[in-house]
């Protein structure tokens, strides 16, 4: 009895450790992106913005607005609220768009994207 109780117990010890480690592998390790730069673009209000994403240990490091024809102003809040934002999030998902600039933040969370799906690993 002893005997096959000390199996079970060992069979359950390796189980679980099996388990740990299966999941810690799919925990994965920093990030869902190969790194690289990536470039995007979609349309906004007046034009198209093109962005450029850099990608650093597999999470996004850095995202540049490198054209546009919007109204300046407009293309600042999109730099000061929405970029941070995607940085932060390490996503686009579920990022809000800004007040009175709208289809120039949407259009940058969409330009992103677009970078960001040469980079999924």
């Amino acid at each position: 009895m002893y005997r096959a109780f000390r199996k079970s117990v060992l069979f359950a010890g390796t189980a679980i450790t099996a388990a740990v480690l299966l999941l810690a592998g799919c925990a994965g390790g920093g990030g869902q992106y190969i790194d690289g730069v990536y470039e995007g673009s979609a349309q906004g209000a007046k034009s198209e913005i093109k962005v450029s994403v850099e990608v650093k240990g597999s999470k996004i490091d850095s995202i540049q607005i490198v054209e546009h024809g919007e109204t300046q102003s407009i293309v600042d809040a999109a730099i000061e609220i929405t970029i941070p934002e995607i940085i932060k999030e390490q996503s686009t998902e579920d990022i809000d768009v800004i007040s009175g600039a709208s289809k120039s933040s949407a259009a940058v969370v969409e330009a992103v994207e677009s970078a960001l799906s040469s980079a999924k690993k």
